[in-house]
């Protein structure tokens, strides 16, 4: 029996419990399917500013190296912060840095159990299957120059907005690939009209769309979309975009799966090894009061047994699981409603596992 290495990384606020539930989640996956997952823990964020006076250490880093795959909770403080002058959330860039990952993928799930709980109509959410591909190496948060000058005798701050063919067209080739093994259908979100890297993206974006006739490709205007998005998601398959619109248009995503709290990612590179996490924050507001919702964290558990360790399978078995559990009425205080069965952290998890692998009602 082969062992899967996961190196769990809690971070801050909600992380360590949502993250706590999810290593229950796995546990109870190994036991039924007969799979062995070693785990190992790791400070990452301000629990690691606090102990180690820097957000992610080098030895954490190597560790995240040699293991199969890294489940993150959350990184941050109220306000973001920064701890002794840095900011706890670049532990997560140093880990897609070191770890080579490229893609971000977030996926949209619809859960008709809990279809009203959305503040977009049940009718535009029925049938919306998509996923946005984020690029994560390139674009304004990494290249250079940044920081504070002086431009005409007056403080000033600038970043800048580069993208390399490579990184364009290696993501442009993983959104076709996978548009085949779904719908079929890309669409490219980019801000060409005012934005030459993104200019010089639309270009790229076509040359590689030529290599797919198969597959059909748009292109739309990053605010364009940001209104399709809400008004009609079913219009999209797979989305591929920038690292900062992707950032952004991923949280937007959150209003048609209800909650941040449900929503999981991955992160990934050439190789199967992972980085996967909830998008929610650390929301250190309700940290330690058992409120957090984990299910995006264990849905993130879910895509890792598919995209690290080809365990399909038992992706679905979770996947299932939570929609039975969503299904018998079980709420955290994100998605509660009417009628509901309100419960806290441990119970949501404690629903879920015990409606692992067991065959749906009829």
């Amino acid at each position: 029996m082969a062992t899967h290495n996961i190196l769990l990384a809690p971070g801050d606020g909600i992380g360590p419990e949502v993250v706590g539930q999810t290593r229950r989640v796995l546990e109870a996956v190994g036991e039924r399917f007969g799979h062995e997952f070693a785990f190992e823990s790791a400070l990452v964020g301000a629990a690691a500013s606090a102990a180690e006076g820097i957000e992610i250490t080098d030895e954490v880093v190597d560790r995240a190296r040699s293991c199969d795959a890294v489940l993150l909770g959350a990184c941050g403080v109220a306000g973001g912060a920064a701890i002794n002058g840095r900011h706890p959330e670049r532990a997560v860039l140093r880990l897609r840095t070191e770890l080579a990952l490229w893609t971000n993928i977030r996926p949209v799930q619809i859960f008709e159990p809990i279809i009203d709980s959305s503040p977009i109509k049940p009718e535009i959410l029925r049938g919306v299957d998509m996923v946005v591909l984020r690029e994560l190496t390139g674009g304004v948060y990494y290249a250079e120059p940044r920081g504070r000058l002086t431009v005409d005798g007056e403080p000033a701050a600038r970043d800048t907005m580069l993208y390399r063919r490579s990184e364009v067209e290696r993501i442009g080739h993983r959104a076709f690939q996978m548009a085949r093994r779904r719908r079929g259908k890309v669409t490219s979100v980019d801000k060409q009209n005012v934005l030459e890297s993104s200019a010089y993206w639309h270009e790229v974006m076509t040359e590689v769309a030529a290599q797919y006739p198969d597959v059909e490709m748009d292109q739309i205007l990053v605010d364009a979309f940001a209104m399709r998005l809400i008004l009609s998601p079913r219009d999209f398959d797979v989305v591929v975009t920038t690292n900062m619109f992707g950032d952004i248009i991923t949280d937007e995503m959150a209003v048609l799966s209800a909650s941040l709290g449900m929503m999981p990612s991955a992160s990934l590179g050439d190789s199967s090894r992972g980085l996967y996490e909830p998008i929610h924050g650390a929301a250190p507001d309700i940290a330690g009061q058992g409120l957090a919702n984990p299910i995006g964290a264990i849905l993130s558990a879910a895509m890792m047994l598919r995209l690290s360790f080809d365990l399909e399978t038992e992706a679905q078995a979770i996947e299932d699981a939570v929609s039975a559990a969503l299904d018998a009425g079980y709420r955290t205080a994100d998605i509660k409603e009417a009628g509901s069965s309100h419960v806290g952290t441990s119970d949501m998890g404690e629903a879920i596992i015990a409606r692992i692998g067991v065959p749906a009602a009829a």
